[in-house]
């Protein structure tokens, strides 16, 4: 299984969100608690669920991560944006502070 960690959108504001060690939540991948395998995966999905009933954060799941070089990286093109912000311009978005 490759390493995971659990995005949603927080129901506040609506800023992506992972959740962190303990069953918080960042807005920060680095901050993201990682899985590596399917029992603790679920586990996790089970805090995340129990978030969602809180209304803390609305439809959590699980992202695919790189950890090579030192930083977390999702894998997929759509998850990477939204880890780092907008496309189109650099000096906005979480890519600006950077």
């Amino acid at each position: 299984m490759a390493t995971q960690v659990i995005s949603a959108n927080r129901l506040g504001d609506g800023l992506v969100v992972y959740m962190t060690d303990g069953s918080g939540w960042s807005e920060r991948i680095a901050d993201a608690h990682a899985v590596t395998d399917k029992e603790a995966g679920e586990a996790a999905m089970a805090a995340a669920r129990a978030a969602e009933v809180a209304r803390l954060v609305v439809e959590p799941y699980l992202i695919d991560i790189d950890e090579s070089g030192g930083e977390r990286r999702p894998t997929r093109y759509r998850e990477l944006i939204r880890a780092k912000g907008p496309t189109v311009r650099p000096d906005i978005g979480k890519q600006a502070e950077l």
